[in-house]
Parts: C-alpha cells; structure tokens; sequence
C-alpha cells in the first residue's frame, strides 16, 4: 500500500518547503526516540522528509505515487558531512525562517546532555516549611527538624557491600564507570560516553551486597536534628543547611535541605519588613488635652508614650529600636503606633450636659 506521505506530516499537497520544513522538525521532536516516541513513526517521518524535501523525488511521488530513484526508506536519515559545509536545508541564504528554539532538546540528547554536569551519587535535596510565631523571630534560636529521608546505612557504612567483602571490576565497563552509547538520528550516527548502569559510574562492585540497604549504601529512616535560625527571619525566606537533605548512594554526596519560613500573623502588630505596625484607640479627652499611655511591645513587656495635645484620629507615632532585629545586620526596625480617636455611640445626662457646654464655647 503506497504511503501518504503529505499526510504522515500533516501538510497539504500543495504545501511549501517551509511548511514541510517545520512540519518536520516538530514531529521529529515529538517521536523522537530518546524523547520516549515511536521508533517506527520517527522513521516514517524521517522517510516522508526526504521525499517531499527533495523537488526531484516529490514530483515523481505526486505523479506516480512513489519514488524510482534511490528509494525512501534509508533508515540513518539524511546524511550531515560534519567536515564540509552546512547542508543547503539550513542556509541563512534560503531565508528560511525556521525557529530552532524548540529544537533544543533534541541537539541536547544528539551531543550528550544526559545528566551532564549532575553527580549521580548525590542525594536529593530536601525543602520543608517551618512556621514560627512572630515573638520567635527576635533572637536566634534553634528549632528540632524531624525528617523522614535517606540515612548512610550503618551495616556497610555507605559502601553498598557486606562488611569485610572485597570488590571486582565492573563487567559491563571494564571499570571505566562509563559504556558507549551508539546513537542513530536524524543527523547522523553519534557515539557518547554514558553512566554505567550496572556499577552506576563506579567501575566496580561489591562481591556480595549489603543486606541490609541492598547495595544502596543508604536506607529510609527517620532523623531528628536541631537546626540554627537567625534573628530577624521573615516569610517566605529560605534557609539552606548543606548536607541535611538525603544520603547520598554509596558514599555519594548528600543533598541539601531547605527550609522556608512562614512567620505566624499576630494579633496586635501588622509586620512590615523589620518595623512593627499596631493601632492604639483613645478617648476624644485624650487626643484634645494630651496624654500619656502605656502600650504593649513585641517582647511583651509596656512601652510609656507620650500623646501629643491635638492628636487626630490616624496619625502616627514613631518608637525607634521596638521592631524587629535587621537579619544579618545590626540594629532593629521601629514600632509605629496609629492613633483612632473612638466617638462614643452612648453618653450618660451628665456627660451630654458637659458636652453642651463645650458645644458653646466654640470646642
């Protein structure tokens, strides 16, 4: 049965090379093998691409529905000459406008982007909430982590073998830690150096296998720790303690662990960065002849202010030092107090004769 090849790459038959073009592309990255697709449906993708890209073999195909010439089904794809130059398909003098940003990935698996740069061994990083109350937060202070995570094994000592077990050279690499991996794509053949998947880059094994983590050099258990928290800490802040997070697999590295703060809202002060905001209801005597008021501060201890005579409902006093602690610097933030002058909603006979009386002399 002859293929349709304008319908294995979704185009019309009266589509333009650029259309073919990027067609291709993004099925290539979408079956791509090492992308988890069909090897199949990218070679037949592949095949379809050099037919209608080739104005000679595309003619005989839309006239006769197939191809005299050199046949369509080379599996290696089309071939890239890396020593001479660029192939005509991606000459910046067609003007081919094709954007190759997508196509990332792919150029990533062709030339070793397998776990390149990552230490295979290191344990995984761990990130945990810790919320604290907003008094906490004035000096440093440590807090009890409890984790479930990856611990060294204690039998093997993180080695992966029984104790007193020698070692032998990996079969598979030949105690290189690495094997060849040949790679067949639409490029061309490449062959990159990959993890050894038997010794897991090691280049060797333990004769006999720990049987307690199984040759993990680590087992799932639960630790408590103390961790250190600065003064000063805020919501949403991370705080990084290097090798608490997992174990790493046989000696390997261990991870990190993250910890990010959530500080607790009070009932009393609204926290701005290092200052301390909080509202302070006074009597209409107390804003017109002045006074003096004792408020509450953050350490919990009363704090004397003095009322200016003539405050108005919403002004703001200012007491320097009663915030909170700068993190990593010296010095605290400033507590500010809003002024809310209350209107009484019920006044006793007395209370309303005095008011009448000052109604007439103009206050």
């Amino acid at each position: 049965m002859t293929k349709d090849y304008y319908k294995i790459l979704g185009v019309t038959k009266n589509a333009s090379q650029e259309d073919i073009k990027k067609a291709y592309y993004k099925l290539a990255h979408q079956y791509h093998p090492d992308k988890g697709g069909s090897e199949s449906k990218f070679k037949e993708i592949n095949e379809a691409y050099q037919i209608l890209s080739d104005k000679e073999k595309r003619s005989q195909y839309d006239r006769f529905g197939r191809v005299f010439e050199g046949g369509a089904g080379t599996e290696g794809g089309f071939r890239w000459n890396w020593g001479g130059p660029m192939p005509e398909d991606f000459s910046e003098g067609e003007g081919f406008g094709f954007d190759f940003s997508d196509f990332g990935d792919l150029f990533e698996d062709f030339f070793g982007g397998e776990a390149r740069g990552q230490d295979p061994k290191r344990g995984r990083d761990i990130e945990v909430e810790l919320e604290l109350p907003l008094e906490a937060v004035l000096e440093k202070r440590e807090e009890t982590i409890t984790l479930q995570k990856y611990q060294t094994c204690l039998r093997c000592q993180g080695i992966g073998g029984e104790p007193g077990t020698s070692t032998k050279e990996c079969f598979s690499c030949r105690g290189q830690g690495q094997v060849q991996r040949i790679q067949r794509t639409v490029f061309g053949t490449f062959t990159r150096l990959s993890l050894c998947p038997e010794c897991q880059g090691e280049g060797f094994k333990p004769e006999k296998i720990c049987i307690v983590c199984k040759g993990e050099g680590r087992i799932r258990g639960k630790e408590v720790f103390k961790i250190s928290i600065p003064a000063g800490v805020d919501t949403n802040q991370i705080l990084k303690f290097e090798g608490k997070g997992d174990a790493g697999r046989k000696k390997g590295k261990p991870g990190d662990l993250y910890v990010r703060i959530k500080v607790k809202l009070h009932r009393v002060f609204e926290r701005r960065g290092d200052d301390l905001f909080m509202s302070l209801p006074l009597s209409f005597s107390q804003a017109v002849l002045g006074d003096e008021v004792e408020v509450p501060s953050i350490e919990g201890t009363s704090v004397l202010l003095t009322i200016p005579a003539g405050s108005e409902s919403g002004m703001v006093l200012r007491v320097a030092e009663k915030g909170i602690p700068r993190f990593g610097r010296l010095g605290r933030g400033n507590m500010y107090v809003e002024l809310q002058i209350q209107i009484p909603k019920k006044l006793t006979k007395e209370q309303k004769e005095l008011l009448e009386r000052l109604k007439k002399e103009g206050i």
